[in-house]
């Protein structure tokens, strides 16, 4: 192999049927389990109709109270970008990256999220 050549590495992507559509609130959180490599996780799905991306999948754990309650946080915006607010200490996370407002160095765990007709499918 020459020096030229990169090497990818390849990661397995694995497409989780998570719910339908009519599970989801318009404007709100659900919670659901989804199976990663590093095993179950909690994930809070978001459905922002309005929005030319409708649907964002983050952790459903608070970093900062340990709960797993951000599926269940105030959604908005700050400067346009959508955003939930944790119930239990206030923080804003981004929906598009999980990057919070508040803190820099915190940032919650995101993944791809689509419909596929009436599914939700996540990528994990």
């Amino acid at each position: 192999m020459s020096t030229a050549t990169a090497l990818k590495e390849e990661t397995a992507v694995s497409l989780q049927t998570i719910c339908t559509k009519a599970d989801l609130v318009e404007f709100s959180g659900v919670a659901a389990w989804i199976e990663t490599e590093q095993g179950p996780a909690q994930v809070a799905i978001f459905f922002l109709p309005d929005r030319d991306t409708e649907l964002y999948a983050i952790d459903h754990r608070d970093p900062f109270s340990g709960a797993n309650v951000i599926a269940r946080g105030i959604v908005g915006d700050i400067k346009g970008e959508p955003v939930v607010a944790s119930p239990v200490y206030k923080q804003h996370f981004r929906l598009e990256d999980g990057q919070c407002v508040e803190d820099e160095s915190v940032k919650l765990r995101t993944w791809p999220v689509h419909f596929d007709g009436d599914k939700v499918v996540i990528e994990v």
